[in-house]
């Protein structure tokens, strides 16, 4: 049991997980940090620098493996080489009781391998937006309290962007940005100061390094990253290149793949966590692990999973439960709709290499009562981009084929799709069947989600708003598009032990402490109260954990938990 006692033990090592880590060890304590899945070790477990004649599938995946993953295999990266980041849909199954697409990396490093690398502050629209209209209950935080942390998490990311002066979307400590190509540079000039609403296209904000910031970058523009390959030169943030290593640096960090955490241990005497109880999943045996402080960061279903499966005599319902709240409240973001169009010019203009983002339109909907819509809240931005493609891209052989791959098409081409928010509903849940458990022996997670009229509304208004934009960019043949996307498959699901200022409603107060446990702190997105209008969720998510760390270790200090 010795061998078994930390100061602190993290549960996942993704985007929140990573960060925990990083900080908890560079203070000084002594970390357990457990992941459900197999180690991977940066740059020996990645594939990136193989060409695609190297691979047996010439990086495409089998029908058969489709098959066997139908969830897993929609994300728009899975692909040959990163299969091996995506779960296996049969060895992970959860029930459907309305569709939801969960998609999980289960490996050290989580979905950091994986992400979209979008980053957006979260501004006092997002934060105030419970309390004005209703939804939900009202943030604990304002703006002003994460501020500072969102600096210090940046500096260390290397985050991308312009500064733009927005109160709706907060500027950053940003590096160079990647620059528009010379068709976005173009409708972005048309675009500027045509809208009442203030809709204006700036670059997109990413996590993809223009410069060197430590021993990691700077992008190389392979396009590994969209591709869902890992990257050996650590060109984009993952916690594999970044903070793992650092908090390994310390010597304060024992890192335990395959390790899933079953329950929390409460003890009901001292009113606190002790441990935690994992299974091995390759032995299939329980161990159990004991620290002063627990960061939960599995993701918004598995946290809350571990939640709900964490029963006692004090807490029948889950640890810390007595609001009924966990696995409530459950948010994804609606996308899909948008619009695109042909270019006419810049026949001599190409572009060389890849650039890993594109254009990023803010929010321009219920700003104020000039930008109010009538037919839904909230608001909603956009993502896109032009290119020229080339006429060769799909399958050929032989010369003819090759010389059309270097033949591009006749007009440049741009297409932006929303990205809208999902108001909480109490009725969007998951939890855990009382019957059918996994192979691990944990119980299967049943979930119910859906969108309303509320997020049907704006899906029809991001189609009108997209060709509007397009057009006045000068953008010709514009059509609109409406990809229906269920719940999940954004990616960005959040919400199911939200924070708030009420021990009766919510689960986490202002610090990401359970109001019932106060060593527990939940950083990942089960703590989010809103999903927030902008994507790229995960700046804010560092954020959180940066800051909950700070102020755990100041109050183990002063004893107060």
């Amino acid at each position: 049991m010795n061998n078994n006692i930390y100061d602190a033990i993290v549960v996942g090592t993704g985007i929140s997980g990573g960060w925990a880590a990083k900080e908890l060890c560079e203070k000084g304590m002594k970390t357990l940090v457990l992941d459900r899945g197999r180690d991977v070790k940066h740059i020996v477990d990645y594939e990136d620098m193989k060409s695609p004649w190297e691979l047996p599938y010439r990086g495409r995946i089998t029908l058969q493996q489709k098959l066997d993953n139908p969830i897993q295999s929609k994300v728009y990266n899975y692909n040959e080489r990163s299969r091996k980041f995506f779960i296996q849909d049969q060895d992970q199954p959860y029930e459907q009781d309305k569709p939801f697409e969960w998609v999980r990396g289960s490996q050290v490093g989580g979905k950091s391998l994986i992400w979209g690398r979008q980053c957006y502050r979260r501004s006092q629209w997002d934060f105030e937006a419970n309390i004005k209209d209703g939804h939900g209950v009202d943030w604990p935080i304002r703006y002003e309290d994460i501020a500072p942390w969102y600096s210090y998490v940046e500096k260390f990311v290397g985050v991308t962007g312009t500064i733009e002066g927005l109160s709706y979307l907060p500027d950053g400590e940003f590096i160079p940005p990647m620059p528009m190509n010379c068709v976005e540079q173009e409708v972005a000039k048309r675009v500027k100061g045509k809208f009442s609403d203030g809709r204006m296209i700036i670059h997109g904000r990413s996590a993809n390094l223009t410069k060197k910031i430590g021993t990691r970058g700077p992008c190389q523009h392979k396009g590994s990253c969209d591709s869902g390959h890992a990257c050996s030169l650590g060109g984009y943030f993952s916690s594999n290149a970044a903070t793992l290593p650092a908090a390994a640096a310390t010597g304060n960090m024992t890192l335990r793949p395959f390790s899933m955490v079953q329950e929390i241990l409460y003890d009901k005497e001292k009113k606190k966590a002790i441990g935690v109880r994992i299974v091995d999943t390759e032995t299939l045996k329980s161990e159990e692990f004991f620290a002063k402080i627990i960061f939960l960061n599995s993701s918004a279903i598995q946290t809350a999973a571990i939640l709900l499966n964490s029963t006692s005599d004090a807490f029948p319902n889950g640890l810390g439960n007595s609001s009924g709240q966990i696995g409530r409240n459950l948010m994804d973001m609606p996308y899909g709709a948008g619009a695109s169009g042909q270019y006419e010019g810049f026949e001599d203009k190409y572009t060389f290499g890849h650039r890993p983002t594109g254009i990023f339109v803010p929010r321009f909907r219920n700003l104020n009562e000039a930008t109010k819509h009538k037919d839904f809240l909230r608001g909603y931005t956009f993502q896109g981009g032009a290119g020229r493609w080339r006429k060769g891209a799909s399958d050929g052989i032989g010369k003819s084929f090759k010389e059309e791959l270097l033949d591009p098409a006749e007009n440049w081409s741009m297409s932006i799709t929303g990205f809208g928010e999902h108001l909480p509903y109490n009725e969007n849940r998951m939890y855990l069947s009382k019957d059918k458990k996994d192979k691990f022996g944990m119980p299967i997670v049943h979930v119910s989600c859906e969108f309303r009229q509320n997020e049907t509304e704006m899906l029809k208004d991001m189609m009108v708003a997209a060709a509007e934009l397009l057009e006045a960019g000068g953008l010709k043949n514009v059509t609109t598009h409406h990809h229906v996307k269920l719940p999940g498959e954004c990616i960005h699901e959040s919400g199911t032990a939200r924070m708030g200022r009420d021990p009766k409603t919510s689960v986490l107060n202002g610090w990401n402490q359970m109001h019932e446990v106060p060593n527990v702190f939940i950083t990942d997105a089960a703590a989010m109260a809103s999903s927030g209008t902008t994507p790229g969720p995960s700046i804010t998510y560092m954020a959180l954990t940066a800051r909950a760390v700070d102020y755990a270790v100041k109050e183990l200090k002063k004893l107060n938990i």
